[in-house]
C-alpha cells in the first residue's frame, strides 16, 4: 500500500508532503497503515469533501492511495474532516514530520 499525503493551507501557508509505502516501513507501522485506511473507509469516500462554511487558515489534505491495483484520491478540508478519517490524517502528519 502506498499513500501520497499533502497538507496545504493553515495560518502560515506551509505545505507538507510525504509518500508512505508499507514496503519501506517498520513492520508495526506497515500493519497499522492498512488498518487506518480501512477504518477510514477511504476507498468509499468522495473525491472532494468540503465544508458548507469554509474557514480561512484551515488545512486542506490530499491523500492518494494505491493498493493492489486500486487507486483513489480524496481531498478534504480540515473543517469537513470526517471523524473516521482523523486517525489516518494524524498518523500521516506524524510520519510527514519525520521526513
Amino acid at each position: 500500500m502506498r499513500i501520497s499525503f499533502e497538507r496545504t493551507g493553515g495560518f502560515a501557508g506551509i505545505s507538507k508532503k510525504t509518500t508512505v509505502d508499507t514496503a519501506n516501513l517498520p513492520p508495526h507501522e506497515a500493519n497499522e497503515l492498512p488498518r487506518l485506511v480501512e477504518a477510514a473507509g477511504l476507498f468509499n469516500l468522495p473525491e472532494k469533501i468540503t465544508s458548507p462554511n469554509p474557514q480561512a487558515d484551515r488545512f486542506q489534505y490530499k491523500l492518494k492511495v494505491e493498493d493492489q491495483g486500486k487507486q483513489h484520491t480524496v481531498t478534504v478540508s480540515e473543517a469537513a474532516l470526517p471523524g473516521t478519517l482523523r486517525p489516518l490524517i494524524e498518523w500521516l502528519n506524524q510520519v510527514a514530520k519525520r521526513s
